[in-house]
């Protein structure tokens, strides 16, 4: 697909679908100065928790089942970026299969994931009219102001469960100019859909305040929420598995982190996300994984994916 090439697996006779992805948010290169290392059970580098590990376990996962014919895997290569290549794909080997398992990090501790935010981008730009700043500034339309108005009334959609944050700023040429443009990036997620809409919608009718500027908005929203009711049943089943293995009660937590969960569970389809690595710091130089947890990690995958092969297959 374009550029991106993304990994399938398609099963014989899908009932469920293992879904991650390989890509990671480290460019190329890192490896030089952090390479890949295992010490006292912890493994470390570039990707690692995020989410070569889950991979691992995915795969290990599989050669432990009698019979895998009813399990596809797809890996996309895009999914850090937003999975512009790879959506459709998704949320079509979601649809056949009826039921997802998202093998990204697992929370602390190994608990799953059965909520995450939705996520929305917006860039907001700003269109004023240049002017001397010493000489006739009252000629001007500072987009930067403007800007700056804009900026107040977006923070001021947030509220205890959405958060909607102004980010990357730009604004003007020279010192000595009325800036005749200005610009921000706005990162705006919710645990619902309908919340998500509401900021929408008042994106879309940001209106400016000074007299001759012009305010455009673009973007939209990108991942929608992955609402708690749609794993419930898969969460069961896991409970379910780690009893079987005489693991420790399974835990799940709310993420306000976005995964291509969030693209299966918006279409309708069961999905339970976070059955990969446990570790910390995704994303960051202390991104690690515990080795020991993930022979654990895997027999649990495997447990829950025999038990969904005995299910009939999702309407």
């Amino acid at each position: 697909m374009g550029n991106n090439v993304h990994l399938l697996s398609e099963a014989e006779d899908p009932k469920v679908l293992l879904l991650g992805h390989f890509d990671t948010v480290w460019p190329v290169g890192t490896t030089a100065d952090w390479p890949f290392s295992v010490s006292d059970g912890i493994a470390s580098g570039p990707g690692t928790f995020d989410m070569k590990a889950g991979i691992v376990q995915a795969i290990t996962a599989i050669e432990l089942l009698p019979d895998a014919s009813h399990v596809s895997v797809l890996l996309t290569s895009d999914e850090e970026v937003g999975s512009a290549t790879s959506r459709d794909l998704i949320e079509d080997q979601a649809r056949k299969a009826g039921a997802v398992l998202v093998c990204e990090p697992s929370a602390d501790g190994g608990a799953v994931k059965t909520g995450r935010k939705g996520i929305a981008n917006y860039r907001v730009e700003v269109t004023g009219k240049a002017a001397h700043a010493g000489l006739e500034p009252e000629l001007g339309v500072n987009a930067g102001i403007e800007l700056a108005h804009q900026i107040l009334s977006i923070a001021g959609l947030s509220s205890t469960d959405t958060s909607v944050t102004p980010t990357l700023l730009a604004a003007g040429t020279t010192v000595n100019t009325v800036p005749e443009y200005a610009r921000c990036d706005v990162d705006a997620r919710s645990w619902t859909t309908a919340a998500l809409a509401e900021v929408d919608r008042a994106m879309r009718v940001l209106a400016p305040h000074l007299p001759g500027a012009v305010v455009t908005v673009t973007g939209g929203i990108d991942r929608p929420p992955f609402e708690e009711a749609i794993a419930e049943s898969l969460f069961a089943e896991a409970a379910a598995a780690a009893r079987e293995l005489g693991l420790p009660p399974l835990l799940a937590v709310r993420s306000g982190g976005g995964s291509d969960g969030n693209l299966t569970a918006a279409a309708g389809v069961p999905t339970l996300d976070g059955l990969g690595a446990v570790g910390g710091h995704p994303h960051a130089r202390n991104e690690h994984v515990d080795v020991n947890a993930m022979p654990a990690q895997a027999a649990l995958l495997a447990v829950l994916l025999a038990r969904l092969g005995e299910r009939p297959r999702a309407a």
